[in-house]
């Protein structure tokens, strides 16, 4: 015997050994059925199938899964049978009488009998309706004394009670395809077993004997204590036996990107803030200088509410500063928009568009110095494609002090991206609330290529006025979707909220480390 035969034969389970033994004992018949396994094997059904599952994946032998279907009579189809069908009781009448008036074909079958024979005597071709009168064919003498294909079969059910469909003959076969077309005459029924094929591998274990006896996997205290241990017969272990996957719990990629950054924000000494989800026009749009009339403000790029369909303003003082700062740039010098700004535009709904209204209305609720920072979902009417949703997750931040200038901007976004894992530069950019204003690019080595991923810039004096805020405040915000399509190697943005349960099990774990 070989090694790797005697190897094979001490790893295989009791359930195994049994159908082996039982396939040796059939003198290696080929197809072996499941059936005549069980009934010569005091196994379970679910162990001999287990058992046979396992030898299949060790190429010992191979398990056939085959569907059989068979016919038999319905009680219906059996009075049927017995007697009749109707189209063939007119028949008969017609070969004496060549034809006969619709109204009399009641005397010869059922009133509900009736419209299914005439039509069925037509399909045949046994007969012919004219002016409400059946006249036999030539067809139709030709079955006089003949059996038509449905009715041979009729005959066979009648005796045999169940057929395999796959033995009946052309002729009956047609004849199946008719009586399935009539209602309630036969049912079909679906087998579905297993059959066994030894393999060249099984051929080579089954001229070898081998016993069929309990084995240890493991020991127990007591086996141990009352020398039982010395007893009982071990099962070898294959220390090169593939082991499953295990998928343990773990936060959603999109979870977990944001716990990263709230990390990386507290760890800096930033304090967090939170904002309604139904905001505003006020603090959406007005608080950060953009005008009333702003192409972002249509319906086209924004959800408004309709219940409520306005919202409550701050207290009246910032209202008019915000108004003030709008028409005529209050004392900042600015030449504002030069329009009047309507106060009910201001109180719409709406869903928020970004998260930088939690930083304006925090900037009025605090003193500086200050570091704050927000995450938060933002909704936009955009088409969904492969790069755009209508939801998505935004983070702001802003710091106010003092010695706040553009300098210490981009220092803190360089440590921040470095801490995210990227190298990053900053190019010159246009935002509407900002000035000076950047947007930060991160590299990609894999693509060899910059890619934007966040905008920033130091807060204008008409956003800080109607806030009291005396200081420079600098401020950023990126969106954390585009974030993670780079982090995990995605091209589709709406793979993020697709239930994949494979992708989601098979994502890095963090720090880059990924479960086998």
């Amino acid at each position: 015997m070989s090694e790797d035969i005697k190897k094979i034969i001490n790893e295989l389970t009791i359930p195994e050994r049994e159908l082996l033994k039982y396939l040796k004992d059939s003198a290696f018949k080929d197809n072996i059925s499941l059936k005549d396994s069980i009934e010569n094997n005091s196994v379970p059904i679910k162990s001999l199938m287990s058992a046979a599952g396992s030898l299949a994946s060790k190429n010992i032998i191979k398990v056939n899964k085959i569907t059989n279907e068979t016919v038999q009579l319905t009680d219906t189809g059996l009075k049927h049978a017995n007697s009749l069908l109707p189209e063939r009781k007119i028949l008969n009448i017609l070969k004496d009488k060549n034809e006969i008036n619709m109204g009399d074909l009641s005397n010869i079958v059922n009133n509900n009998e009736v419209k299914i024979a005439v039509g069925w005597l037509i399909r045949k071709k046994w007969a012919k309706l004219e002016k409400g009168t059946i006249s036999i064919t030539g067809n139709g003498l030709k079955y006089i004394n003949k059996k038509y294909d449905d009715e041979k079969l009729l005959d066979i059910l009648l005796e045999n009670n169940e057929i395999a469909i796959s033995s009946l003959s052309d002729d009956l076969l047609s004849g199946l395809k008719l009586l399935k077309n009539r209602k309630n005459l036969i049912k079909i029924k679906t087998n579905k077993y297993h059959s066994f094929n030894i393999l060249s591998k099984g051929l080579k274990i089954l001229k070898h004997d081998f016993t069929i006896q309990e084995e240890a996997t493991q020991l127990t205290h007591e086996d141990l204590k009352d020398g039982k241990w010395k007893k009982l017969d071990y099962r070898p272990y294959d220390i090169t036996a593939e082991f499953p996957n295990y998928f343990p719990g773990k936060g959603h990629p999109l979870r977990r990107i944001i716990e990263e950054i709230r990390e990386i924000f507290l760890n800096l000494g930033f304090n967090e803030s939170k904002g309604p989800i139904v905001d505003s026009a006020f603090w959406n749009f007005d608080s950060l200088f953009q005008p009333q009339d702003h192409a972002a403000r249509e319906m086209q790029d924004t959800f408004y509410v309709k219940n409520p369909p306005k919202t409550d303003l701050p207290e009246k003082n910032l209202v008019e500063k915000v108004a003030n700062i709008h028409e005529n740039g209050g004392e900042t010098g600015s030449d504002a928009w030069n329009y009047k700004w309507d106060v009910d535009t201001s109180k719409q709904s709406l869903l928020r568009t970004h998260s930088t209204g939690i930083s304006t209305r925090y900037l009025y609720e605090h003193e500086a110095p200050l570091k704050m920072f927000s995450v938060g979902r933002v909704f936009r009417r955009e088409t969904i494609t492969y790069k755009h949703l209508p939801e998505f997750h935004q983070v702001d931040g802003i710091i106010a002090g003092e010695e706040i200038n553009y300098q210490s901007l981009l220092g803190v976004l360089k440590e921040f991206y470095k801490k995210l894992g990227f190298e990053v530069r900053f190019r010159p950019a246009y935002f509407p609330y900002t000035y000076l204003s950047t947007e930060c690019e991160i590299y990609l080595e894999e693509k060899e290529s910059w890619i934007e991923l966040g905008g920033s810039g130091m807060f204008r004096p008409e956003v800080l006025e109607p806030l009291n805020i005396n200081v420079p405040v600098m401020a950023f915000g990126l969106g954390i979707e585009r974030l993670a399509m780079i982090r995990y190697d995605i091209t589709d943005i709406r793979m993020l909220y697709k239930s994949d349960i494979n992708w989601l099990r098979n994502l890095p774990m963090k720090n880059g480390l990924k479960l086998e």
